[in-house]
């Protein structure tokens, strides 16, 4: 089916109605009546493919008809492999994820955002679960905050239904710079050992989060970050 929409495109041999064609080949290009183009093709015993229609006058190949189906479908496919696909990853948390899962789940994140796709990660609320919809959106905040080297945010947490959704996009490669506030962090971590407490029973400055300095970091440009980073500073 695809090889037959493919044959049409391209009018071929006595197909060509037009009074001349620029004829091109690897000695360059050369403008003759369709008949003179239509009789080289015989003695060459190949076809005159017209590949461009609505130039003036249209610019015809001398070639094997299905060699050059046969070139335009690997040409494609090509460029189809070339193309960038961008794919969004969901991550789903619990309102009481706990630190092992957490992270784990943060260690995912960081290799769909290098591979550069989008995140979506969300926090589902089940039943009366709802009431810790403030610790899920902080969990959130702190997921973002985490990722701030590998990823903006695209929309800071959202409550849709019994779901909190924020969306993360990948930074153009090689922008991603470790922050000042990922060092401390990372310092800190390695003076000790971190701790399994689920994070519905962690007061956020035993998280960790260091927003001092952040007015400028990954909130900065996204909708109501002044509003997030208050939370995160509570």
């Amino acid at each position: 089916m695809k090889n037959d929409k493919m044959k049409n495109q391209y009018r071929v041999n006595e197909q060509i109605r037009v009074r001349e064609v620029r004829v091109v080949g690897e000695d360059g290009s050369q403008v003759m009546p369709t008949r003179q183009a239509l009789d080289m093709a015989r003695q060459m015993e190949v076809d005159l493919v017209e590949i461009s229609p609505n130039a003036q006058p249209p610019v015809c190949r001398l070639i094997d008809y299905s060699k050059f189906l046969y070139q335009q479908k690997k040409h494609q496919k090509e460029m189809k492999q070339k193309q960038v696909k961008v794919e969004v990853k969901e991550i789903r948390f619990g309102p009481q994820t706990d630190e092992h899962d957490y992270q784990f789940k943060l260690k995912h994140a960081k290799e769909f955002l290098e591979d550069g796709n989008k995140v979506r990660a969300y926090v589902f609320f089940r039943g009366r679960s709802i009431l810790f919809k403030e610790q899920g959106e902080v969990l959130l905040l702190r997921f973002a905050n985490d990722l701030e080297e590998y990823c903006k945010v695209e929309q800071l947490p959202k409550l849709e239904g019994k779901k909190m959704f924020l969306f993360l996009a990948p930074k153009k490669a090689g922008v991603a710079k470790k922050s000042q506030q990922k060092m401390d962090r990372e310092r800190r971590e390695a003076a000790k050992v971190v701790s399994t407490t689920p994070v519905a029973d962690v007061d956020v400055d035993d998280e960790e989060v260091n927003v001092e300095n952040l007015s400028g970091g990954i909130f900065a440009n996204a909708k109501n970050g002044a509003e997030a980073l208050e939370k995160l500073k509570k």
